[in-house]
């Protein structure tokens, strides 16, 4: 178990579907929350309403029996790891949350990072990282021209410094494995912008939990 960010690269490592987790610097775990709710794509306002303290496979069975199916409501498990708040998302995530630019706003840090591994088309990797609502990088994680990318997006200084450590690990590299590569890159974005996630409280620990709901 690690508190890093690489584990992230192994296949389904933390439920069915990929993952969706941010991070931020300079929020209560509340206020994380409570931002990301707002930024759910409907046309009904939404709010984080706390549910207790649950696994990852509790969270899902609450969400069972709350809307039928898990994929039909979307929840967070929220922590602490050192200076870092951080929200991994449950249920039908996918496509339902909108920029994380405004979550950034007042001086936070915020990064995500994003994995829809179960689509088809397929989609990579993705990872973005903002300061007081604006976006310094953002990248496919699997470092090839896909989905519109090409290189490191961004604030200019901030986005040529990680692509020259990208870079220097040889990447991109079509040869390489891609789940490697996720890896790399992962590794990568960890030490530049000094991520902390911790494996064993996410996979396996208890944690405090909210549902976004309509208001």
């Amino acid at each position: 178990m690690t508190d890093g960010t690489t584990w992230l690269a192994a296949p389904q490592p933390i439920t069915f579907g990929g993952y969706y987790v941010v991070l931020a610097r300079g929020l209560s775990t509340e206020e994380l929350a409570d931002r990301l709710a707002a930024t759910v794509l409907y046309d009904t306002k939404h709010i984080a309403s706390a549910v207790g303290e649950h696994t990852g496979a509790s969270l899902l069975e609450l969400m069972d029996d709350t809307y039928g199916d898990s994929s039909d409501g979307i929840g967070l498990r929220l922590g602490r790891a050192g200076d870092w708040t951080y929200a991994v998302a449950y249920g039908g995530w996918q496509g339902e949350f909108g920029p994380l630019t405004p979550v950034s706003r007042d001086g936070a840090h915020v990064c995500l990072l994003e994995y829809e591994e179960e689509n088809g088309k397929p989609v990579p990797p993705h990872f973005a990282y903002f300061h007081d609502g604006r976006l310094l990088s953002a990248c496919n994680l699997h470092l090839d021209a896909s989905w519109g990318y090409q290189g490191v997006d961004g604030d200019l200084a901030t986005a040529a410094r990680l692509q020259e450590l990208l870079t220097a690990a040889g990447l991109p590299d079509p040869e390489r494995d891609r789940r490697e590569v996720h890896r790399t890159a992962l590794g990568i974005v960890e030490e530049f912008f000094g991520l902390s996630l911790p494996e064993d409280a996410i996979v396996s620990g208890t944690l405090p939990a909210v549902l976004l709901e309509p208001a």
